[in-house]
């Protein structure tokens, strides 16, 4: 089997080396990919935003499954373009359709489909610029700290948590007044829920579905779990408190009701469901949907994939996942993230990396790299995922820690208390 894998991260990388392991395989190609992956894989140069390059890929190289690593493709409608096309609607499709990825690509949807479907999450209500002093009274009925989401998708930067009602009712007039041009043009306001996160995944053919290890990332630059947000610092699978009374609730209460709700509105959706949960005293709630697999969780989850990862990724495309079953690694995996200095603001590229061969007994996934005259080198904010095997995460964090500090550039930053709030 032919497979291209769209994306150049490391959560791409990931996936990629698990494929790479499948006996199923004849070519595995990633586009656009990046020096990790053409380890082990044909990397295709080519823009995710152009569909019809995309298609032309897929006849060149004889593909029979597209996997599609991240939203914005999807939000944007590439399967949808597949489906459309007399000449690429016979390859197998990985991803949901535009409707289906409105899960991730406006919050009110993903909201409006809990609601619907009696999935729990926050009390909420969305408002535009048309009713900008009901938002302003709304927030006066939460409690601190209060949340605004911007609608559309932002990078990862349309999630606000504001401390005091004064610091939120500006930041609601700064996203409805264009912060994220068409993407804050709604924001959802939901009420405050404490306690800790993890990240749940399922991959499905539209009806049926199997879980994936869980995992639990951790978001800020700063130790302690302090500064801003970033796209992930490192990740843990298993999460101690996801135990099987924890996520025999996640499944009954949460993920079966979207899967039966995804199935019941017609949703064309096959591929990843990402539930984003925050456990509250024991019970749990979603915080988020993601049509795709979470970095760095995805670091984690796939060295925990026991199961040859091809047939079920085939199996879902082809919506013949029923009584099919995925096997666990019964060991711990941790990443740890290194990133460039300055991160998540402003950094530098091009910065020489040292040190990749030193590293053993982990693996490298490269995030943001690239290779100049034959020297890899930091082409983004998050560089490399360290991720480790071991008896739980404290010994599995203990080996990435070790390698962590063999790999060297300028201003390379890690956090180093991975796990300690578990």
């Amino acid at each position: 089997m032919n497979v291209l894998l769209l994306g150049s991260g490391g959560r791409e990388h990931a996936i990629a080396w698990k494929i790479a392991q499948s006996p199923l395989l004849s070519k595995l190609f990633v586009a656009p990919g990046n020096p990790g992956t053409a380890a082990f894989a044909t990397n295709l140069n080519c823009s995710l935003a152009d569909f019809a390059a995309i298609g032309t890929l897929t006849l060149t190289h004889q593909i029979d499954l597209i996997i599609v690593g991240p939203e914005v493709p999807l939000v944007e409608g590439l399967a949808d373009y597949f489906y459309s096309e007399e000449n690429l609607k016979h390859v197998r499709f990985l991803g949901p359709d535009k409707h289906a990825a409105q899960l991730e690509g406006s919050k009110d949807f993903a909201k409006q489909f809990m609601h619907r479907h009696g999935v729990p999450t926050a009390r909420y209500a969305t408002f535009t610029s048309e009713t900008i002093e009901e938002g302003l009274t709304y927030l006066e009925t939460l409690e601190a700290p209060y949340v605004l989401k911007a609608d559309g998708l932002a990078a990862g930067k349309g999630v606000l948590i504001l401390d005091t009602l004064g610091e939120a009712q500006e930041s609601l007039k700064t996203l409805l007044g264009g912060q994220f041009g068409a993407s804050s043009a709604r924001v959802v306001i939901e009420e405050f829920l404490t306690g800790i996160e993890l990240s749940v995944f399922a991959l499905t053919d539209g009806k049926d579905y199997v879980l994936l290890p869980e995992a639990k990332d951790y978001k800020r630059i700063g130790e302690g779990d302090t500064g801003l947000n970033t796209g992930g610092m490192g990740a843990v699978s298993p999460v101690p408190f996801a135990d099987d009374a924890f996520m025999t609730k996640v499944i009954d209460r949460i993920v079966k009701p979207t899967m039966t709700g995804i199935h019941a509105e017609g949703m064309r959706y096959t591929g990843f469901v990402f539930f984003g949960l925050i456990n509250v005293k024991g019970e749990p709630f979603v915080i988020e949907y993601n049509c795709r697999m979470g970095d760095p969780e995805t670091e984690v989850v796939m060295p925990r994939v026991a199961s040859d990862i091809l047939p079920l990724l085939n199996a879902a495309a082809s919506g013949k996942l029923a009584g099919m079953h995925l096997e666990k690694d019964a060991r711990a995996a941790c990443t740890v993230m290194l990133v460039a200095g300055g991160y998540p603001e402003d950094y530098r590229k091009g910065d020489v990396i040292t040190g990749i061969n030193e590293v053993n007994g982990s693996m490298v996934f490269h995030a943001g790299t690239a290779l100049v005259e034959g020297n890899i080198v930091t082409n983004g904010g998050r560089v490399m995922a360290i991720t480790s095997y071991g008896n739980d995460i404290h010994d599995a964090l203990r080996v990435s820690y070790e390698n962590a500090q063999k790999i060297e550039w300028k201003d390379k930053y890690y956090r180093r208390d991975l796990g300690k709030d578990l």
